[in-house]
């Protein structure tokens, strides 16, 4: 019986770069249904049913019907399990707070057998989505019509706790949207925050909202908070004076020599941990330093500046947004305690949470030893019953969340940039006491009274109250100049002709003309001329660490059609994609790729990825690869044999560039009426090369080294001095064509 309507995983595949389904990383499932094969939804009694009872909101799929309850009327009508499977995995993660709106089903040529996939950009999220949905849709079918006995909420928690840890957080993210906004490409260098933008030579790095010119003596100064004010002081920026001291009873000399009341805080704790405000009391002063010493290496005792906590965050010398954060309290009801005051008062706020994604924190007075001394300072402790009408403070700073970043008076800006770079960071989180952040701070006692290292940008992306403002762009436009994309250009060959060869003398013409290429081709891994992994390296990781090398300033990849199936492209992007046949499916029928028309769908990824300021290689003796042009967002060069083909004539009459054979044997480049260009071939070394990989290589080579302004000249220079020839098995497969 436990095979009965069974619906088997056989093949779980995590694309992790451009592939034939889509730009962005999937997972890929391999299905058999099994006897459901001649089970549709309209012949599975109350499936429909049992799906929308859970899952209400597939309502909202629209599907291929293309409106609201499309996937519904599907559903009634009759669609086979992998395609609900689809719908399935693609609302839970709805659900579950990280939406997709991406999914396909296919038949493979067995029975039965589907492919589904689905936008992932985390595999670990990915793989727990397709369990959860699959357990989901088993019990849907195998439940007879009911009431429903699979918990959701359950499977949609196991989810989300993924998500949590597997996302980035909210600042990083922010980053990332932004530069992806700019087109800037972005790998995940571990498992947490720190993330490369850019590639190659042109690359920059941030770990949350700290970056590669976020030095670490700039970091430790601002981590010493009196060493910070020190500085900031000599430079003419209003700061508290204080004191570090080594006791309470230290503390409370300090607070008489600076004046009552005083601040006791950490010298280097975040988030306002350990923070006592306004004390004036003896008694007070001495518990504050113990809350303040179990937080920090050092506590400081300060004038207490009166006003409200501010953030403002500095990039680049700029302030770019600012937030105000309030005093916390709650009235008594005359039966509730403190601390059920404060769940039913403050934390039943929806702002609250204790997910990253909230901007502000649920209050747990038992991990809050400043708000308990700050209730026992009001006579109260969390257990206490307030009077009905009284007021109490709960919590006096903390809670910055209110966006002011149109309120800033330039004097502010002034003061809080130059505290940024006196401390030297590029990025700053700059925390300001004053009453109005609209007037100078001297004329009102206003102070700076902390500069912090990788601040969190929650507070100014989410503000309790306020606009969002735009942090993450300023970060990206801060790290990379205007227009600029963080790129080097990368040069993809696809095919099964001679891509060995073909890479390797593409990169080293772009060597030539002055650039540090990384190369991975079958032959192995190469930085310049220097192999530093003979391991066949025409692959997805190979491809990753040459776009993470920061000496790299030109990437060269062979993509055969497997690593495009098995893996996706290592790259999001490409400056010239090349594509020299599509002769070969010879161990692709484990993908279920037997044919020229499925070795298209595979070969045109390297087409689809050029970037519209880039362009494709195309062999125009094969008819097949002319009509991939059209799928080009960039520019086309076309490579053939004949130049007076009608392929190539045509593509000359509209201005465009075409590679040819001249009746010396020439190489001839030309583009639209203009002049022609000739790289000549009659090198002895030089005809030796044409023999064993083909002309049709050689002008593979020459325009893809063409599209990236290597001149003729270079090129036959180049072509005689590489050293390069076919491998013992591309030397078997001559070009078929020559």
């Amino acid at each position: 019986m436990s095979s009965l309507h069974d619906i088997k995983l056989l093949r779980i595949n995590y694309l992790r770069g451009p592939n034939i389904w889509t730009y962005r990383p999937v997972l890929e499932v391999w299905l058999d249904l099994g006897d459901l094969e001649d089970l549709p939804s309209n012949k599975l009694p109350g499936l429909t049913e049992r799906l929308v009872a859970w899952l209400p909101a597939l309502e909202e799929h629209h599907c291929g019907v293309g409106e609201r309850g499309g996937f519904i009327e599907r559903l009634r009508e009759g669609t086979w399990a992998g395609h609900i499977l689809e719908h399935i995995v693609i609302e839970l993660l709805n659900l579950a707070g990280m939406p997709t709106g991406f999914g396909q089903t296919r038949e493979s040529t067995r029975r039965g057998v589907y492919r589904m996939v689905f936008r992932a950009r985390d595999e670990a999220v990915a793989r727990v989505a397709l369990a959860e949905a699959h357990a989901l849709l088993l019990a849907a079918i195998r439940l007879p019509a009911g009431p429903a006995t699979f918990d959701v909420a359950a499977a949609v928690a196991r989810l989300a706790d993924q998500i949590d840890r597997s996302y980035l957080g909210p600042s990083t993210a922010s980053i990332v949207s932004a530069a992806t906004d700019r087109g800037i490409p972005h790998l995940r260098l571990n498992d947490g925050n720190l993330v490369q933008l850019g590639h190659g030579r042109h690359q920059r790095r941030i770990w949350t909202a700290e970056t590669d010119r976020t030095s670490a003596i700039a970091g430790n100064i601002a981590h010493d908070k009196d060493l910070t004010k020190s500085l900031l002081a000599s430079c003419g920026v209003p700061v508290p004076e204080g004191q570090v001291v080594d006791s309470p009873q230290a503390a409370w000399e300090a607070a008489l020599d600076i004046g009552l009341p005083v601040v006791v805080k950490p010298s280097d704790a975040n988030h306002g941990r350990g923070v006592s405000l306004d004390l004036s009391e003896r008694s007070d002063v001495e518990k504050a330093y113990t809350v303040a010493d179990v937080e920090g290496s050092e506590v400081i005792v300060e004038r207490y500046v009166r006003g409200e906590e501010h953030r403002l965050l500095v990039v680049g010398g700029k302030v770019v947004a600012a937030a105000r954060g309030e005093s916390l309290s709650v009235v008594g009801d005359g039966r509730s305690t403190v601390a059920q005051l404060i769940d039913t008062q403050l934390n039943s706020d929806p702002r609250r949470g204790e997910a990253e994604e909230f901007p502000l924190e649920t209050i747990y007075l038992e991990r809050e030893p400043v708000m308990r001394l700050l209730l026992e300072r009001q006579g109260l402790s969390g257990e206490a019953v307030p009077a009905a009408g009284r007021k109490v403070l709960v919590q006096r700073n903390g809670n910055v969340a209110i966006d002011c970043t149109d309120d800033v008076h330039p004097e502010v800006a002034h003061a809080v940039a130059l505290a940024a770079r006196v401390v030297g960071l590029d990025v700053a989180g700059v925390d300001v006491v004053t009453q109005d952040i609209s007037r100078p701070l001297q004329e009102q006692g206003g102070a700076v009274v902390e500069v912090n290292a990788g601040p969190g940008l929650l507070m100014h992306l989410k503000p309790a109250t306020g606009l969002s403002r735009p942090v993450g762009r300023a970060i990206v436009d801060h790290l990379f100049d205007e227009g600029g994309n963080g790129r080097v250009p990368i040069v993809g060959v696809a095919g099964s002709r001679h891509g060995n060869a073909i890479a390797r003398l593409v990169a080293w013409l772009l060597h030539l003309s002055g650039r540090q290429v990384g190369l991975a081709c079958d032959e192995g891994l190469f930085l310049g001329n220097r192999k530093v992994d003979a391991r066949p390296s025409a692959h997805w990781d190979a491809g990753q660490r040459l776009l993470m090398n920061r000496d790299v300033d030109a990437v060269v990849m062979q993509n055969g059609a497997a690593v495009i199936l098995e893996d996706g492209m290592a790259y999001d992007r490409c400056a010239v994609g090349v594509v020299t046949d599509l002769d070969n499916v010879q161990g692709l029928e484990q993908h279920d790729v037997h044919n020229v028309d499925q070795l298209y769908r595979v070969l045109r990824t390297q087409v689809d990825v050029v970037l519209p300021e880039g362009v494709a290689v195309l062999n125009a003796d094969d008819a097949r690869l002319v009509e991939m042009a059209e799928l080009c967002d960039g520019d086309v060069i076309f490579y053939g044999r004949n130049p007076a083909s009608p392929v190539l004539e045509r593509h000359r009459a509209a201005g465009h560039r075409t590679v040819s054979i001249g009746g010396d044997g020439a190489l001839e480049l030309a583009e639209g009426t203009r002049k022609t260009h000739r790289v000549r071939l009659d090198a002895p070394v030089v005809q030796r090369l044409a023999q064993s990989l083909g002309e049709h290589a050689l002008m593979a080579v020459a325009a893809a080294a063409w599209a990236l302004s290597v001149s003729p000249e270079l090129m036959a220079a180049g072509i005689e001095t590489s050293g390069v020839d076919a491998a013992p098995a591309e030397a078997a497969a001559v070009d078929q064509a020559r």
